[in-house]
């Protein structure tokens, strides 16, 4: 081999291997949620008298789920005169007069909750729950971002857990309202269930560090002044505080059994958003708080802990190096046999690969009972985290070079059951140059176009106007095979509104893919337009149902 093949091998293998380090890590997590599955957390003792209680519900342009964020904390299962409520908002639009309305109805019925509205975002969330906490009665803090709605036994069921002095916080796992909404809400579900059930789960039974959230969780008001209180040099101002807290010696608590039920993003854009922003922020605080991990007196097992979850964001940019060197160094390794593919392939497969799938099926085994057809999600959960790369690649490298940007909020829309729509509501994100990098990705004409081929969507005339809009809208590359009349009518209302535009639209006969795909007319537009290529093929018999 040239030099230059020897660096190119090196280099792959190094990127792969740090990988595949990361894919035991998940095996490890799995290995500890199940060796300390039956502790489950209980407090210490109960108060003689209930402590006061403040609940904060930051908002920022809320005004779909504003109303019902109120009521539903409004509901709590609390002593009224131990209770009090702020609703903390930073809008600037018409959320603000959703919101006063809505405190304004519960104060008369003789709820304690107040409204304050802040005229600049200055540290963003964080800047808004400091500026709650300074005027706040609450020996402990609940907390809910807007998407949520906790149940009425929420503070009676978390508060008890600090008889124990040195217990901070107490984090609740997440329930998904809408997660039969359509597919992305589905995969968005199970990734949301890995990240509670068997991280939080595991690292909490454990003893290691874990995080607040940023919602849906109490903490103990002394807790978060000792720490340093709410800071906004980061975009994950929950991570970084709670780093912060555990140093300080403070202990938290994970209640796998209390869910509180939110509502995760319908659309791609605003998925991929909230992932940028989570994947920057912990970037952000890993460079902040890390060094002062590995240099504490803490054991061995929680600074290694610590390490790789704070680190684990790197990834992306690992897969994004590995993406760019596969194609050659697949070529320079053509002529190698069956075993030093065995020996060196497999192992790296089964724990860069096989790792992701094995984590998340334990974690649907552990909450459902039908965990068995939620497998067939996987697949697709695996691609939408291979697409994710260029997205949280961008985010990490923002984050090395401390790059600032403000934070931005994931859009709600009040979406609970399948028939709710979103399509024409405010607050809808358009993303134009990113997937065309992640097309870019793929250099090489044939693998582009064999993976276009392959897995093409394909919808007939039963499709559902809303999944094929949601699939569409903001998209500025993509290919679909469609079938039926309303299907048509979907994308032509998009085109016609200018939320897509119409490259081509090419009738075929049954098998038109051979031809279609293998002329370098087809070849040159697959590769060089910027707009969705839209196929129509013509309907061809099938069996009747």
């Amino acid at each position: 081999m040239t030099p230059t093949e020897t660096l190119i091998l090196g280099t792959y293998f190094f990127v792969l291997v740090i990988l595949a380090v990361y894919g035991w890590h998940r095996y490890y997590l799995v290995y500890l949620y199940m060796k300390n599955k039956g502790r489950r957390p209980e407090p210490l003792g109960s108060f003689d008298e209930l402590p006061r209680v403040t609940v904060q519900l930051p908002i920022y342009n809320e005004m779909y789920v504003a109303d019902r964020l109120i009521d539903a904390v409004c509901q709590l299962d609390y002593p009224r005169e131990l209770l009090e409520i702020q609703v903390l908002d930073d809008s600037t639009d018409e959320t603000t007069s959703v919101a006063s309305r809505a405190v304004r109805r519960n104060a008369a019925e003789g709820i304690n909750i107040t409204y304050i509205h802040r005229q600049d975002r200055t540290g963003y969330k964080a800047g808004a729950l400091e500026a709650g906490l300074k005027v706040a009665s609450g020996e402990y803090v609940a907390i809910f971002d807007a998407d949520f709605m906790p149940t009425t036994d929420f503070l009676r069921r978390t508060v008890q857990f600090f008889t124990d002095p040195k217990v901070a916080m107490v984090q609740a796992r997440w329930g998904h309202i809408n997660q039969d909404y359509s597919l992305l809400t589905k995969i968005q579900s199970i990734l949301l269930d890995g990240h509670f059930v068997l991280e939080h789960g595991s690292r909490n039974s454990a003893g290691l560090f874990f995080n607040f959230n940023g919602t849906a969780g109490i903490w103990r008001r002394t807790a978060i002044a000792d720490a340093g209180g709410w800071q906004h040099d980061t975009l994950t101002e929950d991570l970084d505080l709670s780093y912060r807290a555990q140093l300080r010696g403070w202990q938290f608590v994970f209640l796998h059994d209390l869910v509180a039920p939110a509502e995760v993003p319908v659309e791609m854009n605003s998925f991929k958003s909230q992932q940028h922003r989570w994947a920057k922020g912990s970037i952000q605080t890993c460079r902040k708080v890390l060094p002062a991990v590995l240099r504490s007196n803490l054991p061995l097992g929680v600074k290694t802990e610590a390490f790789f979850h704070l680190t684990a964001n790197f990834n992306y940019l690992l897969m994004c190096v590995l993406s760019v060197l596969m194609a050659p160094s697949m070529v320079i390794r053509y002529n190698m046999g069956w075993y030093e593919m065995l020996l060196i392939d497999v192992p790296l497969f089964f724990a860069a690969t096989a790792s992701v799938a094995n984590f998340y099926m334990v974690c649907q085994r552990e909450l459902h009972k039908d965990w068995t057809t939620r497998l067939k999600y996987l697949p697709f959960l695996m691609s939408i985290g291979i697409g994710l790369t260029v997205n949280n690649t961008r985010a990490v490298l923002e984050a090395l070079f401390n790059k600032q940007s403000e934070f931005a909020r994931t859009p709600k829309y009040h979406i609970e059951a399948n028939a709710d729509e979103w399509i024409g509501k405010k607050y809808r994100q358009t993303v134009l140059v990113q997937p065309l990098i992640e097309l870019a990705k793929r250099t090489n004409a044939e693998v582009v176009l064999a993976h276009v081929r392959d897995n093409i969507p394909a919808f007939d005339k039963r499709a559902d106007r809303k999944h094929v809009a949601e699939l569409f809208d903001g998209v500025p590359h993509a290919f679909v095979t469609v079938q039926g009349d309303e299907v048509m009518k979907t994308m032509d209302d998009l085109a016609r509104q200018g939320r897509i535009q119409l490259v081509a639209v090419i009738h075929r006969q049954k098998g038109f893919w051979e031809g279609l795909f293998h002329s370098s007319k087809a070849k040159r537009m697959a590769l060089h337009t910027t707009v969705p290529m839209l196929v129509l093929p013509e309907r061809t018999q099938g069996p009747k149902r």
